[in-house]
């Protein structure tokens, strides 16, 4: 059995942080065909679900969306959008139909939050369940595809929240689109740690 020496840990510990100085949303209009075949959707997901969850509750759960269901779902996010609003633009409406055309794979992370837990609060599961939307994003990019984050009105509404089958407790975390990056994606610019890293001392 082959002992790993420091040097080798320091090389694996290189890498895991290139995923992360690396990582950046790719708009999801430029991504496209081809996404994760079956092998690599169930690697991710079984990447993606490896987060902190204190008191082992499991409070997410993962919803794909992919071919003629997207353009299913643009089409009655659309119809509730001219519903909610009647007096909504023509191109609002429009975007909410094409929103989901574009990535072959759309993940809906969903939070299954149970309140007044007597030992995790809300808000550690909620958090819980944006680690896996996070890891959606760093395990893409690892496998080689783009991905990004998104939310939108669809997030926060309950008929749209019924569209999609979540119950009265569950709340949409994250729709990440995943899919091959049409063009380069520039990199942003980044906080300066000196305004953001602090020292706490009694």
């Amino acid at each position: 059995m082959l002992r790993r020496t420091s040097h080798d840990f320091r090389n694996a510990l290189l890498s895991a942080l290139d995923v992360l100085n690396q990582r950046r949303s790719v708009p999801s209009r430029q991504l496209g065909e081809p996404g994760p075949d079956a092998a690599e959707l169930d690697a991710l997901f079984a990447a993606a679900v490896r987060v902190p969850d204190h008191g082992k509750l499991v409070p997410f759960r993962l919803l794909t969306i992919r071919g003629e269901a997207r353009a299913r779902l643009g089409t009655a996010l659309a119809g509730i959008h001219a519903r909610n609003e009647p007096d909504a633009p023509p191109a609002a409406l429009q975007k909410d139909r094409e929103r989901y055309s574009f990535a072959p794979l759309i993940v809906a992370v969903i939070a299954r939050l149970e309140a007044d837990h007597p030992k995790v609060p809300e808000q550690e599961q909620l958090l819980s369940a944006g680690c896996v939307a996070y890891n959606l994003l760093l395990g893409a990019q690892a496998l080689g595809y783009g991905a990004q984050w998104l939310t939108g009105w669809a997030a926060y509404d309950r008929d749209a929240a019924a569209l999609l089958g979540l119950a009265p407790s569950e709340r949409l975390v994250a729709f990440v689109h995943i899919g091959t990056s049409r063009e380069p994606v520039p990199e942003r610019n980044r906080p300066a740690l000196a305004e953001i890293v602090g020292e706490w001392s009694a």
